[in-house]
């Protein structure tokens, strides 16, 4: 099959070049069908290619087949507003041809769902569609979401079995619920993700509430603007969950997670995004991904996420990684993403019919695999001291392959991390402190917040509590005037002096701060603090439905901590296993493409 597909990427780069077009006489008649000429141009570039002529003949008709079909659904779209979508199927379903659906764009997408089930024998509520990078949401029309004629949608199956559906109604039923139950799995995941965000923006207290932090390279946590903070949690919360998933090989789940996380990357601004790895490792999961799932060919920009990843690979490490280095110490353990992005490119290039830089990129990749090949006995010594498989092979590739620097490395990391992770504590726990003081002398939650945020030395300025006391509705007229004179708006100084019970010198820092007006969350503040939230007969009565909502939220909490990596060091690590097949595989490919070459 891979050789076939070299082949149909060759012939169209010929036909390209040659400026052949085949739906056209001589190639296609008036009525469509295939012409004489088409005999001569597969003799030619069979020969060209050294290839069987009548293997050369099928695969320039099966390419003339799918330009004339192109053709008509052209027309015919154009002339009846009904599209064409280009549907790739798992792997166990395969077919040699395209798989064409029709459809009316105003259709919905649960509604294209159930057509593609019933077109090719799915059950719908086991598959998942991909269309643009994107999962299509069900409830929303395909105009909406984007889709256009001629797109490419890829079928996920949420069951692991690869045998037919059975007719057996019990063995459906338990099929349907394992179904339903992988369902529950990804919107858990997405309601964890979402909870363990929020908990970063509030105050909790480190030893008894789990919470998602970010941290740089050596660990010590890192200032996020709150406009991208949760998008970039949720975004690095969804990539752990689908590398999780990654690892169990479960592709179909593994996709949407990894697709829900480049979307939030991209609400990141784009110097932050050169500034960490994580988007680039991300780029790199979804072309694997594709590729695991047979449908690399479906990702019509794999070329392009490829080179992202080289590029913020290079922005992040430095040229020849000298950042990293003087950061770390070495570069050993990143050259396995290095060995991943060369494989992939090796294979991309391949399917496109690009044999020599293929044959280019494998050879760097298997050179790379030479290089970071870990001797099982190395790994078993260390294990013998203590540390784990994983801890081995990280420490014996940023030493390379030294066992006794290895151990003192792996042994320098623990100390270090468990110092780093002390003193991130014990900020916490002091935030959270001066927090809960700031709270008893009648400050909001959020307002504490705001001034240890902006003004972290103005805390303790006013130990005799604020001006008015905390039950006062309204600050005084001429506490509102003198933020006037000062220049601020009246509506403006008057919320903020809510916010800050009536303290005048708190509410003119932090209106100068933030430019004249008080931030979103402060104003929300603001509004809550003048307004009694309403009570009603179900507030006391509904305790029993609360419990049920927070072991829901525990539990969804619980299945994101138990996919989030102990080691920060996880996406590094990787046995080659996988990659050392694929390799020789494609090596193999390419190799007999050059003998070829050199008998002609």
């Amino acid at each position: 099959m891979a050789q076939k597909k070299y082949l149909q990427a060759k012939l169209t780069q010929f036909l390209r070049e040659d400026r052949i077009q085949l739906w056209k006489p001589p190639y296609t008649d008036e009525n469509k069908k295939v012409g004489l000429a088409l005999k001569d141009l597969a003799k030619k570039y069979s020969d060209k290619l050294e290839c069987c002529e009548n293997e050369v003949e099928k695969i320039i008709e099966e390419i003339r087949c799918k330009a004339v079909e192109r053709g008509t659904g052209n027309e015919h779209y154009k002339a009846t507003g009904i599209a064409t979508i280009e549907v790739f199927l798992p792997p166990r379903v395969k077919k040699d041809r395209k798989n064409l659906l029709e459809t009316r764009l105003h259709v919905t997408g649960r509604e294209l769902r159930s057509k593609i089930a019933e077109t090719f024998g799915f059950q719908e509520n086991y598959i998942k569609i991909v269309i643009n990078k994107k999962q299509l949401q069900l409830g929303k029309t395909l105009e909406e979401q984007g889709v256009t004629h001629n797109v490419k949608a890829m079928v996920l199956e949420l069951k692991q079995s690869e045998e037919d559906v059975r007719k057996n109604s019990q063995v459906e039923e338990e099929e349907q619920n394992e179904a339903r139950l992988k369902e529950k799995r990804i919107q858990r995941t997405k309601r964890g993700l979402e909870i363990l965000a929020e908990r970063a923006e509030m105050v909790v207290d480190p030893e008894t509430t789990p919470y998602l932090d970010i941290a740089n390279q050596t660990g010590r946590s890192i200032r996020i603007p709150p406009s991208e903070r949760k998008a970039l949690m949720l975004a690095m919360g969804y990539h752990e969950k689908g590398r999780a998933f990654l690892k169990r090989k479960e592709y179909g789940i593994a996709l949407p997670c990894l697709l829900d996380a480049d979307r939030y990357f991209c609400e990141c601004c784009r110097e932050l995004l050169d500034t960490v790895d994580n988007y680039a490792v991300l780029q790199l999961d979804i072309a694997w991904c594709y590729f695991r799932l047979g449908q690399l060919e479906c990702l019509d920009d794999a070329e392009k996420k490829l080179n992202m990843a080289q590029k913020c690979f290079k922005n992040c490490y430095g040229e020849n990684h000298q950042r990293l280095v003087h950061i770390k110490g070495n570069c050993g353990k990143e050259k396995v993403l290095f060995l991943r992005l060369y494989l992939l490119q090796g294979i991309r290039n391949y399917h496109s019919g690009n044999g020599e830089e293929a044959y280019e990129y494998l050879n760097k990749a298997c050179q790379l695999f030479k290089e970071l090949y870990i001797d099982p006995s190395k790994v078993h010594s260390l294990m013998q001291l203590g540390f784990s498989a994983q801890e081995a092979r990280l420490g014996l590739r940023a030493c390379d392959g030294n066992v006794d620097h290895a151990a003192a490395h792996i042994t320098n990391r623990r100390e270090k991390l468990d110092q780093i992770r002390k003193e991130e504590k014990e900020k916490k726990r002091r935030r959270l402190e001066n927090i809960n003081y700031l709270k008893g002398m009648g400050y909001s939650a959020r307002a504490a917040k705001q001034i240890l945020l902006s003004h972290p030395q103005m805390w303790w300025l006013n130990d005799s509590g604020p001006e008015t006391n905390s039950h006062q509705e309204s600050p005084s007229q001429e506490t509102i005037d003198q933020l006037v004179y000062m220049g601020f708006d009246a509506a403006a100084a008057e919320a903020a002096l809510r916010v800050f019970r009536g303290n005048v010198q708190l509410a003119a820092q932090t209106l100068a701060h933030n430019g004249g007006s008080l931030p979103p969350d402060l104003r929300l503040s603001a509004e809550d603090s003048s307004a009694t939230p309403p009570t009603s007969p179900s507030d006391s009565a509904g305790t029993s439905s609360a419990s049920t909502d927070e072991d829901m939220e525990t539990e969804a909490v619980n299945e994101i901590l138990e996919d989030i990596p102990e080691h920060e060091e996880d996406y590094l690590d990787s046995t080659l296993e996988d990659e050392e097949i694929i390799i020789a595989e494609y090596l193999s490919y390419v190799e007999s493409i050059k003998t070829a070459t050199k008998r002609n």
